[in-house]
């Protein structure tokens, strides 16, 4: 047998050398990284759930030592992982003109998007103010704010079915009832900055208010539609309707009727002007009237001066002459009557004044 001589006996004998043990490292290493994430998250969440409800508590006093006390009943702050949601059980505010409850009511707002805040409440919503006495019931109510470094970009309400009373109002109770409403809100382009001024968009359809059908004469639904500016908006806050309304009004407040149209069966009105308040916190401005099918409510009016025997003759002679009666043709599409001008209406002292003659009977008191 011929031997290798050429290597060592030592490594000749040596028995093969074997692969290192790979370390297993590497396969928890994913799992470790995970776990350190989640407890950096959890972290940062209760950190920024402190921060919230330290801001609300510090917001609360602000408010108390202004007069304005709220109080967030079985406060809880939840939300893991991903927003901050908060949870009242009631939510009220006592303040020097009256008392405000509104029933449960939560409030969101994402990690990632903090300035977005989405909110509901399931109502109901009551209000004591003096003499008056306000209740609100509805199916749903959702909103949001957004929310930006010099204020805020947009804000909406929208309501399902809402029902409102309110007692103590003269010259009886009020009720209003409706289908849909719809409030949005923005700052005007161009405008925010200088006039404080934001523009408000209302849509209320099948609304069904019984001193409006008295007035009218027909109890078909109405839908209500409001375009509107509202100007020196910035200087008011959360105070009395007072002291925020002589705010405005010293600021020089305006609200710029873009927009207004209310449609109730054949009557339609569609309406633009300006409104402020005068010396005596009373409404004051001109609203320059476009309407159809309204030739009844104009008689009503413009008669009451000549009495009841003349009252009906010179009603329908009016609308005759502005061609409110006239119908549209049976084989016309719905709404195709054509918008005849009306004279303006004009607020001034606390009087309406319609075709140049102030409305019997009929004052504009002041608001606060």
């Amino acid at each position: 047998m011929v031997q290798d001589r050429t290597r060592p006996d030592e490594i000749a004998s040596t028995p093969p050398a074997q692969g290192k043990r790979r370390s297993r490292l590497g396969l928890f290493l994913p799992y470790i990284l995970l776990a350190v994430v989640a407890v950096g998250w959890s972290a940062g969440w209760f950190w920024i759930r402190g921060r919230a409800a330290g801001e609300i508590d510090a917001w609360i006093a602000r408010e108390a030592a202004a007069g304005r006390t709220w109080i967030c009943a079985d406060r809880t702050l939840g939300g893991y992982p991903f927003r901050i949601e908060l949870r009242c059980s009631a939510v009220t505010l006592e303040r020097a003109d009256g008392r405000f409850r509104l029933g449960p009511s939560t409030a969101v707002a994402q990690i990632y998007q903090p300035r977005l805040v989405v909110f509901e409440s399931a109502g109901p919503f009551h209000v004591e103010q003096g003499d008056l006495v306000g209740d609100a019931t509805w199916k749903g109510l959702q909103g949001s704010f957004h929310g930006a470094a010099e204020g805020f970009t947009r804000a909406s309400l929208v309501v399902d079915n809402p029902e409102i009373t309110v007692n103590g109002a003269e010259p009886g109770p009020i009720a209003v009832t409706g289908r849909h409403l719809e409030l949005h809100a923005r700052p005007t382009p161009g405008r925010y900055d200088s006039e404080g001024a934001v523009d408000v968009s209302l849509r209320l359809t099948q609304a069904a208010v019984p001193q409006l059908d008295a007035l009218t004469g027909t109890g078909d639904p109405a839908d209500l539609a409001l375009d509107a500016t509202l100007t020196q908006a910035t200087v008011l806050r959360t105070g009395t309707v007072a002291r925020e309304l002589e705010r405005w009004r010293q600021a020089g407040g305006t609200l710029d009727l873009t927009a207004l149209s209310l449609a109730k069966g054949d009557q339609r009105v569609q309406a633009k002007g300006t409104l402020a308040l005068d010396a005596a916190h009373r409404p004051v401005g001109q609203i320059d009237l476009r309407a159809a099918g309204v030739d009844a409510l104009v008689g009503s009016i413009v008669g009451q001066r000549f009495g009841s025997d003349r009252g009906a003759l010179v009603g329908q002679l009016v609308g005759g002459l502005l061609g409110l009666s006239r119908r549209p043709d049976a084989e016309a599409p719905t709404g195709s009557a054509p918008l005849k001008a009306l004279p303006p209406l004009r607020l001034v002292d606390g009087r309406l004044v319609f075709s140049g003659f102030p409305i019997p009977n009929v004052f504009v008191p002041a608001l606060y």
